[in-house]
């Protein structure tokens, strides 16, 4: 307190938060992109840049292969500006979900081989792509994997593989998403080549976006690149992005991380789960206002026949659910014919907060499916699947996420080995969700000097969760309200303050506050906008007498 002239309940949070020692918490609170470490440091990455240079200088085509989640489009999207602007000829490719697959295939070789390109940079995929990545090689085209997927089985015979996950890497950060590894490798060749760093720091706003959308660990590296990211996001001279932001309603708001997570990331992936993803690439690398707009209202319109799918599968999901005996389960796996293999990780996500367990859902279409998983933090996803790999075709992702490849005939066979493996590593205690408190604090001192303070700890996401606040035996001021689709309002009173609180989908609790009782209540402190006016709220995350 004494040295950061900073009020208790921060510096309390600070060392919760594993910074005790005062230059940890200062270059916590104040990051800055000199805390980043150089791309030098990742394995493979002066192989990559001298190939690279030497395609620039002799005018060779080189094909970019991208994923098609929101971190592969900005990957993606990062690399081809940069070539670009460095005088490159880079040609986008991303593979069509439902046709292609996941990851590095045959059609990605096959698109490096029409194009005529001498180089193949992956930009979010490859890391497992052996097969294809020999193909590649085989056509006399130098792959370069650029990733961070966790590797299933040996690396691929590529020319160079940019990933600090990969046995024998001692980059210091394990925890960049795709984008951060493209940043690092547009960085070193624009350095190589002589251009002005600034062409790659302009897209700082694309490394955000994807950092946050791929729930990477906000921490580190991650929290860097995203605190800067998120402030050239906010006055990004993207067309594309400015499109996809006003199309979202988000043109006159701050944008947070959470607004990436909820409102940005969605409608990018949409293009990715029902369409083409290659149309993100486009939208986002376009320099015409009018084709911006246009894509930004197809994405609108895909995103809302997501959300559509996305209801209809988890209701599906959910059915299966309540004939599952829960109390014996340790790990969920629900396979469906006609599900979209496009909506099923989403609806993993939403199943996975009712249920508390590993979740994997399946989308069948004939003898063949695509599905995803998600975890809770005691459970290694990858890890877990890779015990099951005699029944799947292919799987791949991290430890919450993942994706797999099956047989419908070894569905019964997976689900069951999914389960011996899931009973192996939890415990009943792991299956049971917890709120984890980080302050207790007087009513009062939830103020709007303690919000302001509050936001040196942002961006919010995994890894440096929005700090959860309870205060004690504060009152419900009046009887508490139902307010739009199920939501909880109530004024809190205590310590002499007084502070409005809402509690999302809630509803169902309001006969559990009595006016006058007693409470305890966990909440985040946040400030509201509503119709220009701006006020400090309660975010409830739960509450008891």
């Amino acid at each position: 307190m004494a040295e950061l002239r900073l009020p208790e309940p921060i510096c309390r949070l600070l060392c919760q938060r594993g910074f005790g020692d005062i230059e940890p918490a200062k270059r916590y609170l104040r990051p800055r992109l000199d805390h980043l470490h150089s791309p030098a440091l990742l394995r493979d990455m002066d192989v990559a840049v001298e190939r690279l240079v030497r395609a620039v200088h002799i005018g060779e085509t080189i094909l970019l292969h991208g994923d098609y989640d929101v971190d592969g489009i900005c990957s993606t999207t990062i690399l081809m500006r940069t070539l670009r602007a460095v005088g490159g000829k880079p040609v986008p490719f991303i593979p069509r979900r439902l046709e292609d697959g996941y990851d590095l295939s045959m059609a990605g070789v096959r698109a490096a081989i029409d194009a005529r390109a001498a180089v193949l940079v992956t930009c979010d995929c490859g890391t497992n792509a052996v097969e294809p990545a020999a193909a590649a090689r085989a056509a006399g085209i130098d792959v370069i994997i650029s990733d961070h997927h966790l590797p299933s089985g040996p690396l691929p015979a590529a020319l160079a593989v940019l990933n600090a996950k990969r046995p024998g890497c001692e980059y210091p950060d394990k925890d960049l998403a795709a984008a951060g590894v493209a940043f690092k490798l547009a960085l070193a060749v624009t350095n190589a080549l002589g251009a002005n760093e600034d062409i790659v720091y302009k897209l700082l706003d694309l490394v955000a976006l994807a950092t946050i959308a791929d729930i990477a660990p906000l921490r580190g590296e991650n929290r860097v690149l995203s605190r800067v990211g998120l402030k050239v996001l906010n006055e990004t001279t993207n067309v594309g992005l400015r499109a996809l932001i006003r199309a979202a309603g988000l043109e006159h708001t701050r944008i947070t991380a959470g607004r990436v997570g909820f409102v940005l990331a969605p409608r990018l992936n949409a293009v990715g789960r029902l369409g083409h993803a290659l149309r993100g690439v486009e939208l986002l690398t376009t320099e015409n206002e009018a084709e911006a707009n246009a894509l930004a209202r197809e994405f609108e319109e895909m995103n809302r026949r997501r959300q559509e799918l996305d209801r209809d599968t988890l209701s599906e999901a959910s059915r299966h659910v309540d004939a599952m005996d829960l109390d014996n389960t340790f790990g969920v796996v629900i396979a469906e014919q006609g599900w979209h293999a496009g909506v099923v990780g989403i609806v993993a996500s939403r199943l996975l907060e009712e249920v508390c367990r590993p979740v994997i859902l399946v989308a069948l279409d004939g003898a063949h499916g695509r599905g995803s998983g998600r975890s809770i933090p005691a459970f290694d996803l990858h890890a877990g699947l890779a015990e099951c790999r005699q029944h799947l075709v292919r799987f791949g992702g991290h430890r919450m996420a993942a994706g797999i490849t099956i047989e419908t005939a070894r569905v019964d066979d997976f689900r069951a080995r999914f389960e011996e493996v899931a009973r192996e590593r939890l415990t009943p205690d792991d299956l049971v969700p917890d709120l984890r408190v980080d302050l207790e604090i007087d009513l009062g001192d939830a103020n709007a000097d303690l919000e302001s303070l509050l936001r040196h700890f942002e961006p919010f996401g995994s890894g440096n969760a929005t700090p959860v606040l309870v205060a004690r035996g504060v009152r419900v001021e009046g009887a508490p309200r139902v307010v739009g689709p199920g939501h909880l309002k109530v004024r809190l009173t205590g310590q002499g303050a007084s502070l409005e609180a809402i509690g999302w989908g809630m509803a169902g609790r309001a006969a559990e506050l009595t006016p006058n009782t007693p409470v305890d209540v966990a909440f985040r402190l946040e400030r509201d906008t509503y119709n220009g006016a701006v006020k400090l709220q309660a975010r409830l995350a739960d509450f008891r007498s």
